[in-house]
């Protein structure tokens, strides 16, 4: 073989070669660093812990043992949840089959609202990213359905046994012993079916929300029936087609919204590529210098922990109703009634943020950066929180501006799933609009 040749070959295989071994990545010291902390913060040692499960891995996802998952009940919820033909409980005319549960929980939010103050029926337009919904004229302000506290995620929900900020819904596990609390004639009172936290939301919402379902109606849509039927095929028929099955249908729903498409859970799994260096130096301070993982923990990075951060409540200009008797802004213990639970509030999930403008249960801080860094200073703004409640956990992280930045790129685009429309139908059996189907709404959303 010619000299020039073998020259040619060697350098074409060695080009090649290398091509190859840049094409692969491979794990590095970051990774390695990242995976001991992960797995130092594991009860069970190992990266698994914080794996979430498949949305169709029925097995694996938590559920109330007396709301079995099944495709059909599942399905159902998902009609359900986004059906605005069951808004047939508005306050007015022109609320009627204008909202869903979807209105307030959308997946271009994260299963959030996207808005500071939630608005149901009494609301209009779905920009959430501009002015967002608004209040209907037609609606005297205090006959909006509107939510005394930011609406939290539904997202990997199924890793909650009590559900909202203060833990009051679900009639098992952690609540039990505060049946006192379950007031008759209100949302509470479902607390006595015994469901968790999510089955006794959803039932509670269907009502609080000025939804109807009739049996008629129920019968009259083919789709609707079958899969009622399927559903519960142990229910009789008189109480099969009702508001608890719907609840629950609904909740089933729920537990299936799970945000296992994210990077880091791609990460987890063995996809080192699926994070940015920075994502991963975020992680390093989540898992590490940070330590947020002592409060946000598991698959859904939540916990069922309470904590008083002494954050501004939910109130100012462009907040709608009057609360000053509601005991919501009293967290835990404007539900419990004990004085040691005052001002506390759970922790929440943190996935799928990238589209949430507004942070902390008052909706106070406006991007991740502001809520990092006010945890990293650690200094209370809401005068109302005495300091003898505020979290022992509460103390200054030292962080640099940039581990702020690095810190808010891995709970940002790390955890965020961007395919979180597999959970929503193509169209209604009703063939009305959603999540939405008001005027405003409807072009808003370009839907006829």
């Amino acid at each position: 073989m010619r000299p020039h040749l073998q020259l040619f070959i060697f350098i074409a295989i060695l080009t090649f070669a290398q091509c190859k071994k840049d094409n692969v990545v491979t794990k590095n010291d970051l990774d390695e660093t990242l995976t001991q902390l992960i797995k130092d913060a594991s009860p069970n040692g190992s990266l698994s812990f914080f794996v979430l499960p498949s949305s169709s891995d029925y097995a694996s996802i938590p559920q109330d043992p007396s709301n079995p998952l099944n495709d059909a009940k599942v399905q159902l919820g998902r009609f359900l949840f986004h059906e605005t033909h069951l808004a047939e409980g508005a306050k007015y005319v022109s609320g009627f089959h204008t909202y869903s549960c979807a209105t307030c929980h959308h997946p271009e939010a994260g299963f959030q609202a996207g808005i500071r103050q939630a608005i149901s029926d009494g609301g209009i337009g779905f920009g959430y990213k501009g002015e967002g919904r608004i209040p209907n004229p037609d609606y005297p302000l205090d006959s909006m359905d509107v939510q005394p506290i930011r609406t939290p995620s539904n997202l990997n929900s199924a890793f909650q046994e009590v559900t909202l900020w203060n833990g009051q819904f679900g009639g098992t596990g952690m609540n039990l012993g505060t049946e006192a609390s379950w007031t008759a004639k209100t949302p509470k009172e479902t607390n006595l079916l015994g469901y968790e936290g999510l089955e006794t939301q959803a039932i509670a919402g269907l009502n609080v929300h000025r939804m109807v379902l009739s049996r008629s109606w129920i019968e009259s849509m083919s789709i609707y029936k079958e899969l009622f039927d399927a559903a519960f095929p142990d229910q009789l028929e008189n109480s099969r087609y009702h508001r608890i099955t719907a609840g629950l249908a609904i909740a089933a729903y729920e537990r299936t919204l799970l945000a296992d498409q994210a990077p880091f859970q791609k990460w987890l799994q063995g996809d080192v590529s699926a994070l940015s260096t920075e994502e991963k130096e975020g992680a390093t301070l989540f898992f590490g210098k940070a330590n947020c993982v002592t409060c946000h923990t598991g698959p859904a990075l939540n916990s069922m922990a309470f904590y008083a951060l002494g954050i501004d409540d939910l109130e100012g200009s462009g907040v709608y109703g009057n609360f000053e008797e509601d005991k919501t802004n009293f967290g835990r213990g404007g539900f419990t009634g004990k004085e040691e639970d005052m001002f506390k509030f759970k922790v929440p999930q943190l996935y799928n943020l990238a589209d949430v403008n507004f942070f902390g249960h008052g909706g106070t801080f406006k991007s991740l950066e502001e809520i990092i860094e006010y945890k990293n200073v650690a200094q209370p703004t809401n005068q109302n929180v005495p300091a003898s409640q505020l979290a022992k956990e509460f103390q200054p992280l030292g962080l640099t501006p940039k581990e702020v930045q690095a810190l808010a790129s891995f709970i940002r685009d790390g955890l965020f799933d961007s395919n979180l429309k597999r959970y929503v139908p193509q169209t209604l059996p009703s063939g009305y609009c959603f999540p939405n189907n008001d005027l405003q709404s409807k072009a808003d959303m370009g839907c006829n």
